[in-house]
This record gives structure tokens, C-alpha cells and sequence, in this order.
């Protein structure tokens, strides 16, 4: 059945706000949304819709800075036993980091949903035990693990501004917790170029608010600079990119262009969040079961396998695909017991639903590139 499109769109205020807060709504509306998608990735927690600061951003209650010299101030690194090292479809998919051409620098979304505690409240504390392991259980395991077939992953802790700062209406305490988080990333890159890179190409990977950094970074490090030549592809999901961002870094067109970015948000077909913005429907969106970015619909059946709880089963021709209105549309999944639930946000799952993919994708764009740099 092919994608269609629903004119009764809703406005919204702020693209910040596109797809968290009806999200959230989501999933509490029962406890069998919960243990379907109550897996690893899962960055947000039942009661962060309920969660707020009441002070405003502090620059002397903030939490130490990370060591990038150190490994505890890294998710991910080639060198490690990590979650970015995890096998999927009972090791039919294997983590090929040791003999890998390109690296990965992967910003993980975020996971600071919990209530803070004591003076670090717009930023998360990167020796934060419980913080970690939400991170690396989740995003880490569920995500940057699908590049461990191509890159040797690099995946930087950082001060991660706390998921409320989505939704408050201090946005000046916001933004500046954002642009606290934005400097770890941005420290953590320039370490990695400096001690790990040795002139590697590179493949940029982010989902959520590890995207809005990655934006950043694109910027001040790629976008009409020597690096740029380095650039395998970068995969920066889940919030809305526009193709006025970048001066010179264009969306990938096509499966086997490089140099190019790749972007979408997924969400049930006719279904717009409570804040969706008329002008979302502007943002670029990649379809992933076809690289392209026309509203070409792509049938269940080229997609080549998902991953959802189990990390261990692949499931084939999980959903189809259309872009529409500056997002990914896609039918409810197929899967056992699928018929029970109901979900239209699908921004948990941007990765998986599309793993295998994903992963080949990946695969096909490093070769060629590495391939041309030969010529």
C-alpha cells in the first residue's frame, strides 16, 4: 500500500520540539508500548514529560569536564570491549572494527532524562554510572553498532544537556547547556583528529541531539574545509536538517555518492506531532530502503532486516518506506504481535528499523570512496 499524505498538518513553535513531546505522551499510554520498545536504545524514561528545572543555567554548577586523553571519557573506542562492538543476528553481522578502512565518529542522543541530582541539573555528569550505562545499553549498543562492519567506532562521552532543555521555555538557559554539550563533542573531535584519525577517512554518525551537535561539527570542520575531502557520508537522524544548513555538504542523492549527508525522522503514515512545524515539511529526508530523496515509495521487501529487543534476530521486511512532507512515512511493522500496538512515533527506532540497511549502505559508500581515493 502505498504512502499517502494527510493536509491536516499542525503547527507547532520551535523545531526543537518537532518530535519529543508527543512522543513522550506515547509512551505512557501503556505498559504494552513499553515491553515492546523498552530495549537498550530506549533514551528516554516514563516520567521525563514530568520533569523540570527550576534554575536557571549556572556555569559554576556544571559537571567536570571530560579527559579525552583518558578512556573513561569515551562510549566507544576501537581499542575497547564496548557495546559498539556488539554482533547482530547471532553474529551474521560481525564486528569487523580491527580490519576496518574508515572511522566513525558517533554522537549518541540523549539519555540524561532522569530527574538531576544535586548542582549538575542542565548537563549530565559523564562519571555518572547509571547515565553511562543508559548510554551505552542504549544508543551505543542499538545504534553505533551498526557501523561496526565498515569504521572503527569513536563514540565521545559528553556533558549532554538534560532532554528537558527540548521543551523549556528558558531557552537562554537551554542554549547554553546545549553549547556546553556541543564543546565536549567538539574537544572530543579534535582529539580524535590529533591522536586517533592518522588521516582516515571518516564517516559522521548521530541520532537526536547528538545530531544537532553533529550539525555543528559538520560546520566548523567539513563544510568548505580540507577535511571535506576526508568525508565518507554522515548519517544524522532524527531531528529535522535542512539543505540551507550546509554551504557545500549536499544530502546524498543516490546509494553510492560520498562527500554527502544522509537524514530522515520517521513516523506512521498521516500521523504529524502535536508541534510539528509547517516548516518541517521543508527538511531534507533520506529513505533508507532506497538512498534516494524523492517520494519514490519503497516496498516491506527491500528492507534487507530490523532489530528491535533482541539484538540477535533480524527481522526481514520489517516496513516499507515514503518520504512525505519533510519526514519518513512508513505502515506499522511486521512482526510478531505487531497487531497489538499502535505506535506513531517512531523516533526511537530510526536506526533499527532499517539496521541491515543501514549497515550495507555504510559498507558500499566507504568501498567507493576508498576506491576513488585510489585513482
Amino acid at each position: 500500500m502505498k504512502i499517502g499524505r494527510n493536509s491536516n498538518r499542525k503547527r507547532g513553535h520551535s523545531d526543537l520540539r518537532v518530535y519529543g513531546l508527543d512522543f513522550i505522551k506515547n509512551i505512557g499510554q501503556g505498559k504494552r508500548y513499553v515491553i515492546l520498545f523498552i530495549f537498550a536504545q530506549l533514551t528516554f524514561n516514563l516520567f521525563a514529560q514530568d520533569i523540570k528545572i527550576e534554575e536557571k543555567f549556572d556555569p559554576s554548577k556544571t559537571p567536570e569536564q571530560p579527559n579525552y586523553s583518558t578512556v573513561m571519557s569515551w562510549a566507544a573506542l576501537p581499542c575497547t570491549k564496548d557495546a559498539a562492538d556488539t554482533f547482530a543476528g547471532k553474529g551474521k553481522l560481525k564486528d569487523e572494527q580491527m580490519n576496518a578502512t574508515a572511522d566513525v565518529f558517533f554522537i549518541h542522543p540523549t539519555s540524561f532524562t532522569k530527574k538531576p541530582k544535586g548542582v549538575n541539573l542542565w548537563n549530565g555528569d559523564i562519571h555518572d554510572e547509571e547515565l553511562n550505562r543508559m548510554t551505552d545499553e542504549g544508543s551505543i549498543r542499538y545504534q553505533a553498532s551498526v557501523f561496526n562492519g565498515s569504521g572503527k567506532i569513536y563514540a565521545p562521552r559528553y556533558r549532554q544537556a538534560h532532554y528537558y532543555s527540548y521543551f523549556t521555555t528558558d531557552t537562554a538557559s537551554a542554549k547554553k547547556a546545549f553549547d556546553l554539550a556541543y564543546q565536549d563533542v567538539k574537544n572530543a573531535f579534535e582529539y580524535y583528529l590529533k591522536n586517533y584519525n592518522k588521516g582516515r577517512p571518516i564517516i559522521i554518525a548521530a541520532h537526536s541531539q547528538g545530531t544537532t551537535h553533529a550539525i555543528t561539527l559538520i560546520k566548523d570542520f567539513f563544510d568548505g574545509k580540507p577535511l571535506s575531502n576526508h568525508l565518507v557520508c554522515a548519517y544524522i537522524v532524527g531531528m529535522p536538517v535542512y539543505d540551507t544548513l550546509f554551504q557545500n555538504i549536499k544530502p546524498c542523492e543516490n546509494a553510492n555518492q560520498t562527500g554527502c549527508y544522509c537524514t530522515w525522522r520517521t513516523f506512521a503514515v498521516g500521523y504529524y506531532p502535536k508541534d510539528y512545524v509547517e516548516t518541517a515539511k521543508l527538511a531534507v529526508c533520506t529513505n533508507p530502503l532506497t538512498w534516494s530523496i524523492n517520494n519514490t515509495y519503497a516496498e516491506a521487501k527491500l528492507n534487507k532486516g530490523g532489530i528491535l529487543r533482541e539484538m540477535d534476530k533480524i527481522i526481514p521486511k520489517l516496513c516499507d518506506a515514503q518520504v512525505g512532507d519533510g519526514v519518513l512515512r512508513i505502515n506499522k511493522p511486521h512482526f510478531k504481535g505487531s497487531r497489538l500496538f499502535n505506535i506513531k512515533n517512531y523516533h526511537i527506532v530510526d536506526y533499527n528499523l532499517f539496521f541491515v540497511n543501514i549497515r550495507e549502505n555504510v559498507a558500499n559508500r566507504t568501498k567507493i570512496f576508498m576506491d576513488n581515493a585510489k585513482k
